[in-house]
């Protein structure tokens, strides 16, 4: 999880920085935030999606505004079962 930052009206901020080194900052609801972390903790292995609108360009990326976070729990793929292969003469001819 990101650092947050206390911010005014009860809010926290965080920022994000993608592959290209742009910075996206969201100020989050303080409570919706402890509930992600506290998601996050719970689950073994977890995933976060930070949603809201692209808002003005700040000087070394973008800010998210009405931003929200959501944290998924990954759960381990079932190996899928062997295919069985048929031998061509073991095929009946009609």
């Amino acid at each position: 999880m990101p650092a947050a930052k206390p911010a005014p009206n009860k809010k926290v901020e965080i920022q994000l920085i993608d592959q290209n080194g742009i910075v996206f900052t969201a100020l989050i609801n303080a409570k919706n935030w402890r509930k992600a972390e506290a998601n996050a903790t719970e689950f073994e292995s977890w995933a976060g999606a930070v949603s809201g609108k692209l808002g003005q360009p700040t000087a070394d990326g973008f800010e998210i505004v009405d931003a929200g976070v959501q944290i998924f729990e990954k759960k381990a793929k079932e190996p899928k079962p062997e295919a069985t292969l048929v031998d061509a003469d073991s095929v009946p001819i009609l």
